[in-house]
């Protein structure tokens, strides 16, 4: 009898380990689907990355020479900088390398049309006689004020800059914003009503800037993360005032 009790629970325990190595190979071998939530989140921050690599305003000159941009800025006290540094905006000025053919310039000292447009004018005037095709664009995504502007060789080829109200409105729409929808306005022409129930169609134009800039030149925020991380720009002060 207790030989055959001896012989009933080893077998018990048998088919128990055989069970629980069956369960365990099957865990192991089912795959492993990240939660709703855990997607969103990394959605989330993938996004605010790339909106951490887009400065407020910038330009984009279609050259592949780095000092000839520099000189024609008169970049001061130049030094080198990390691009993702330089693109945060934090510098008077920031020369970035180039990037398909493209070569962005941010900073302070690129003046914002919202603060004084003759003085963004100005400048783009300068550099696009010094360089043939120069863009602009701003976005700010707290007052919804935008603009874009694009010029060769010293001539306005389109522009649109809104802050409120219509600053600066040359040139004919172009199929890109046609096809992005961006609102624009003639001067003096009034708002739209904007509370809470009806927002002024201007408005996403600001959310929609980053788009036009990918079509007619280069978008910032979709520079790859590893050209980000190892590339360098040039940064200085302004030496001259516009």
């Amino acid at each position: 009898m207790p030989v055959l009790l001896l012989l009933l629970f080893g077998v018990g325990v048998s088919i128990g380990a055989g069970v629980i190595l069956l369960v365990s190979r099957l865990l192991r071998a089912r795959p492993v689907v990240e939660p709703p939530l855990s997607r969103a989140l990394s959605a989330f921050s993938s996004q605010r990355a790339c909106y951490s690599n887009r400065p407020a305003c910038w330009l984009a000159i279609k050259s592949r020479n780095v000092l000839s941009v520099q000189s024609a800025l008169g970049l001061h006290n130049p030094q080198p900088c990390p691009l993702a540094e330089g693109l945060a905006g934090g510098k008077m000025l920031f020369i970035a390398p180039p990037v398909r053919g493209w070569i962005l310039v941010t900073g302070s000292g690129v003046p914002d049309p919202s603060e004084d447009v003759d003085a963004c004018f100005r400048m783009l005037l300068h550099l696009s006689r010094k360089l043939g095709q120069v863009q602009f664009f701003s976005a700010s995504r707290i007052l919804n004020h935008h603009a874009w502007v694009r010029m060769e060789s010293g001539r306005v080829v389109r522009a649109y800059a809104w802050a409120g109200t219509t600053l600066w409105q040359q040139g004919e729409r172009t199929l890109a914003e046609r096809e992005l929808g961006l609102e624009c306005r003639d001067y003096n022409e009034p708002a739209e009503r904007d509370d809470f129930f009806h927002t002024d169609a201007i408005v996403p134009n600001a959310e929609k800037v980053p788009l036009l800039a990918a079509r007619w030149s280069l978008d910032p925020g979709g520079i790859d993360e590893r050209f980000l991380e190892d590339e360098c720009g040039v940064a200085g002060e302004p030496s001259r005032r516009y």
